[in-house]
Parts: structure tokens; C-alpha cells; sequence
């Protein structure tokens, strides 16, 4: 599985929370990072590209149209939602809220939301579902678009990590993982951690 985070929005850029909520286009430099990340990946042989239900990461992958990989939408893949904090300008009391939230999961206390929002736990229910969906068509390799907090959890999926260490995979906008399992074995290694070879030239 090869898993990138979408392209840059205004609200990335803004620092304003999106959320599953939120369904924010791509920018100009969210653009570039797309062409980029096509440009140095083309080669591989996708057999599927799976995308959330939000644009940013259809907008993400669209370079690869051109190839004619088939695409799925899975909703299981979206963003967290983070309630009342969603496309609301930050201010200190925004920032607090959120930090402390943060902190409470890094806790374990998993099932604590923002208001309005989602836990870490139901989160990964739905994640479980989304990978069911995608390891039932036994295609690989493929190529993965989805969010920044959402990236987390499924790392955590993926590779049998305990969710309140889902800090500890950090990421960026159209940064890439890359992770594979071998039949023999239960749970996902990660080959690749969060790699911006390909936006280089941009940075």
C-alpha cells in the first residue's frame, strides 16, 4: 500500500481545522504537490487508487486519470470529524481545546471528543471497515489518498500500534507511506515513513 496525505488547502495554509465537515479544494501549491507526487510515482504499477469521500483527495490523485486506474471512494477513510473547532479561525481558546484534547488521547482516554465531534475510537471502528474493503479485492499494489489525523489511526491499524501513539506518525501534505504485508504474516510494516523526496523542488 502506497498512502499519501492530501494536497495543501487554504485551510491548511490558514491553520483552520477541516475535519471530515469541511470539504476544502486543493490550492495552487496542493496542485504542484499532486503533479509532483504523479510525476515520480507514474511508474508504479497502482491496481486501485482509493480515495475518502471528500474532494481534497480526489483532487489528489487526479494526475492519475490519465492511466486509467481504477478508483473507489471509501467513506471509512474520511477525516475526523472535530465537531464545533471545524473551519472556525483559530484563537487561543480554539488552540487550547484542541491541544488538550490531543493530550487526553495521548492519554488513552480514546472515547473523549470535541464537542460536535468524533473519538479516536469510533474513528477506527470505521477505519477496520474500510480496510476490510480494501484487502477483499487482493489487488496490489495500491495507492491510498486520505487526512492527516485519519492517516494516523490507519497507521495504527495497519501496523498493530496502540492508538494513543498515533502522534508518533507524523506527516505532511502529500507526504507518502509505504506499507506491505506477506500472507504468512498478521500486521503491516512500513517501508517508507512519511517521505517528501518528491516535493523537493518545492520546498
Amino acid at each position: 500500500m502506497y498512502i499519501i496525505r492530501h494536497g495543501e488547502t487554504h485551510f491548511n495554509r490558514m491553520g483552520i481545522v477541516q475535519g471530515s465537515g469541511v470539504d476544502s479544494d486543493i490550492n495552487a501549491l496542493g496542485q504542484q504537490q499532486a503533479d509532483a507526487f504523479f510525476q515520480a510515482y507514474k511508474h508504479i504499477p497502482f491496481q486501485r487508487i482509493y480515495v475518502s469521500s471528500l474532494k481534497r483527495t480526489h483532487q489528489t490523485v487526479n494526475p492519475f486519470a490519465s492511466l486509467n486506474i481504477p478508483t473507489q471512494v471509501i467513506p471509512e477513510l474520511n477525516e475526523i470529524n472535530w465537531g464545533i473547532l471545524e473551519g472556525q479561525q483559530p484563537s487561543e481558546h480554539s488552540r487550547k481545546e484542541f491541544y488538550a484534547m490531543l493530550q487526553r488521547w495521548r492519554n488513552g482516554e480514546l472515547n473523549q471528543a470535541i464537542n460536535g465531534g468524533e473519538t479516536p475510537l469510533a474513528m477506527h471502528k470505521r477505519q477496520k471497515l474500510g480496510l476490510k474493503k480494501i484487502e477483499s479485492s487482493s489487488e496490489n499494489p495500491v495507492l491510498i489518498c486520505m487526512h492527516g489525523r485519519a492517516l494516523r489511526g490507519f497507521l495504527c491499524l495497519l501496523t498493530n500500534t496502540p492508538l494513543q501513539q498515533m502522534d508518533d506518525f507524523e506527516h505532511d501534505n502529500v507526504c507518502l507511506y509505504v506499507v506491505e504485508k506477506h500472507d504468512h504474516e498478521s500486521h503491516y510494516r512500513i517501508k517508507i515513513k512519511n517521505s517528501l523526496d518528491h516535493l523537493t523542488h518545492l520546498r
